[in-house]
């Protein structure tokens, strides 16, 4: 799928090119993403699967708080998403913090 190349600030499209430089990066943030999404798909693996997508939303939203404010509505709603089951799974995450 291109990249509506147009529609993106100046900025943005340079860390871009920088995401596409790190040849590896991007392949390694899909592979965890779709893992984490079949997790999220199952009630029993839910909680691992959205701890694991956790650090590429808050990336996500940070990228769209600095270089593109105007695509943070998704983004949002996605962390609203990620929150509801986070805070679902909140007994689970208990023996992280003891």
């Amino acid at each position: 799928m291109p990249m509506p190349k147009e529609e993106m600030p100046a900025e943005m499209l340079k860390v871009m090119d920088a995401f596409t430089t790190i040849v590896w990066l991007m392949p390694l943030v899909g592979v965890i993403e779709i893992i984490a999404g079949i997790l999220v798909i199952f009630p029993k693996t839910r909680a691992l699967g959205a701890i694991m997508i956790l650090p590429i939303m808050v990336g996500i939203l940070l990228q769209h708080l600095v270089y593109a404010p105007s695509g943070l509505a998704i983004p949002l709603v996605l962390l609203a998403i990620l929150i509801w089951m986070l805070i679902d799974n909140r007994s689970k995450y208990a023996p992280m913090f003891k």
